[in-house]
């Protein structure tokens, strides 16, 4: 089977956070990329409870090569990869790809299992011991995104994105979030 994602059609290359200083990374995309919190929660706090969840995918596949060596995971391994644009009155802010091992969903009892328009941040922040493991760093061409996702969020400029490994009760899962043009304005 195919290594597929709805966003993108490649994978995008993935930085060390400890290499930002030869990355230039502009103040406002760095204050979203470096944002101890939940992304969600502070769209919240600055929209209010507008924000929206469209789930584009949601599906058990194959990860790529490089997240199933994040995750420890084979790579014959099917998880959870859920797909979503977060939104403000049909803006969008926030693309983001979320990897969810079988043993992570377990762990929570399902929880992460059945999201549906739930942001996952509103879920996994809520759990006292969630811990952050590690965090990458992208720039992603305009051109890496399937049309269909172009289409969609009007993107005509690279995307800045982070990649964090988050552990609930120490099991990992693998959040990618990228930032449109529009949320880089607040």
């Amino acid at each position: 089977m195919r290594h597929t994602s709805s966003l993108y059609s490649k994978e995008p290359t993935w930085f060390c956070s400890r290499l930002k200083s030869r990355l230039t990374i502009p103040d406002k995309a760095a204050s979203w990329i470096f944002e101890a919190g939940s992304i969600t929660q502070r769209l919240r706090n600055y929209y209010g409870p507008r924000v929206q969840v469209q789930v584009l995918n949601n599906t058990w596949q194959r990860t790529f090569i490089s997240e199933s060596r994040l995750l420890k995971l084979p790579q014959s391994k099917y998880s959870l990869a859920r797909e979503v644009l977060l939104s403000i009155d049909d803006t969008p802010l926030v693309l983001a790809r979320t990897i969810l091992p079988e043993q992570t969903i377990k762990s929570v009892q399902y929880n992460l299992a059945h999201l549906g328009s739930r942001p996952l941040g509103e879920v996994i922040f809520s759990y006292p011991k969630l811990e952050r493991l590690a965090l990458e760093i992208s720039h992603v061409s305009h051109h890496a995104w399937r049309p269909e996702i172009q289409q969609l969020t009007q993107i005509r400029q690279p995307l800045w994105g982070r990649r964090t490994i988050y552990a609930i009760h120490h099991q990992p899962m693998l959040v990618s979030e990228f930032f449109l043009p529009e949320i880089l304005n607040h």
